[in-house]
């Protein structure tokens, strides 16, 4: 089943130098825009991270130092790929938790404005797992009915993320609408207030804590009675755009309480 489209979407994954949003790098991106009338845009491009890439890592994408070392850096390549993605919708495998973090954060150290927060995110690794509960490479199998060729490549991995989506839609009918406002929804695992998932909203719709000793209390209300702990996550080593949201968050529960006096 093709998807029923009212914007581009952009089908995305990157390979980096680790996990952790706030500190690794990426040095393989591979995007596939599908627009409405079905038309296709495929860019992969390598990206030179600034820093060693961990043997580990290289195990895994087999990308090393040496194929990135005289590519570009992010901050070279930012600015056309913000214009690329810029009034698309985003999707891909784990996305949501790990692919749309590291992408923001690398934006905000090249100083490249970015506004991601009105674009609708569908997750097809939550969609999978609420229904089948499997990692990619089992997904395309199950779904597709072949194995991913050159998997661990970005552009591979992308294009199965993409077949494996339309192959869910004409599994799933009754479950699943073919409208990308639907699909964010039923991907989203949790309502997160910072791509990263350090805060995110209860059920009253309140920021709280996503982690740690204060998991479950709402941000103002730890600012209240433990000041120091906006100190130490903007000293810690939390992304960039965690630490914005916080200090957004802070200054709003500053302004609540002046204007309650």
């Amino acid at each position: 089943m093709e998807l029923k489209l009212k914007r581009p979407i952009i089908f995305f994954d990157i390979e980096s130098t680790g996990v952790d949003p706030g500190k690794d790098h990426i040095v393989e991106i591979s995007l596939i825009k599908v627009h409405p009338n079905g038309d296709e845009e495929v860019k992969t491009r390598r990206i030179n991270p600034g820093v060693p890439i961990p043997a580990a890592s290289t195990a895994i994408h087999g990308i090393t130092d040496e194929d990135v070392k005289d590519c570009p850096t992010f901050a070279q390549i930012g600015r056309s790929l913000a214009e690329f993605i810029q009034g698309a919708d985003l999707a891909g495998y784990n996305s949501n938790k790990f692919d749309i973090p590291i992408l923001v954060e690398e934006f905000m150290r090249a100083g490249i404005e970015i506004d991601l927060h009105g674009k609708r995110f569908v997750d097809v690794q939550n969609i999978f797992h609420k229904m089948e509960q499997r990692t990619l490479a089992a997904a395309y199998k199950f779904y597709c009915g072949s194995e991913i060729e050159n998997a661990h490549s970005a552009e591979a991995d992308i294009r199965a993320t993409y077949e494996v989506l339309k192959a869910q839609l004409d599994r799933y009918p009754d479950a699943l609408e073919n409208d990308v406002e639907f699909l964010a929804d039923f991907s989203r695992m949790s309502r997160n207030v910072d791509f990263a998932g350090r805060i995110a909203l209860n059920e009253h719709d309140v920021p709280v804590f996503n982690f740690g000793k204060h998991k479950g209390r709402p941000v103002a209300e730890v600012f209240a009675s433990e000041p120091s702990y906006y100190s130490w996550m903007m000293n810690g080593d939390f992304p960039r755009e965690t630490k914005q949201v916080l200090t957004r968050l802070r200054l709003e529960a500053q302004t609540t309480v002046r204007a309650k006096k």
